[in-house]
């Protein structure tokens, strides 16, 4: 059975996400886990900004996917951006792939909001750091 009650297990991990994308701090520590203390793979890296973020449903574990326009295109995703964290609602960003297939970065913003209520998701999976336009 999901948390009815408690999304703590995810609390602390989103509160570093997102402090760490609107201060982009840096870290003397090397890790790997998805509450890292800085982005990108290395605490001398520090030219990223955003941690791209991933949910799935509890208990099969199905990716949640949201809408999102683009440029007057339409599509779903199952990339998100942490933006803001009150309780257990979450709101996030929607990012899509990104259209400029020579570009490093994998996704790009999209004006693409959602809420989710935290105790609604059974697992959050961190993606590789990366830079966000616009952002």
């Amino acid at each position: 059975m999901c948390n009815e009650n408690n999304c703590n297990c995810f609390d602390d991990i989103l509160k570093t996400i997102i402090k760490l994308q609107k201060q982009g701090q840096c870290s003397d520590v090397c890790d790997s886990t998805c509450d890292r203390p800085f982005l990108g793979t290395t605490p001398a890296i520090c030219q990223f900004n955003t941690r791209p973020i991933s949910f799935y449903t509890c208990p099969n574990a199905i990716a949640w996917t949201m809408p999102y326009t683009l440029n007057d295109t339409t599509g779903s995703s199952t990339v998100f951006r942490a933006e803001t964290l009150d309780g257990c609602c979450l709101t996030c960003r929607v990012l899509a792939p990104n259209p400029d297939t020579s570009s490093q970065n994998p996704y790009v913003a999209t004006n693409n909001f959602f809420t989710i209520n935290l105790n609604c998701v059974g697992s959050l999976r961190c993606l590789e750091d990366t830079y966000i336009a616009c952002i």
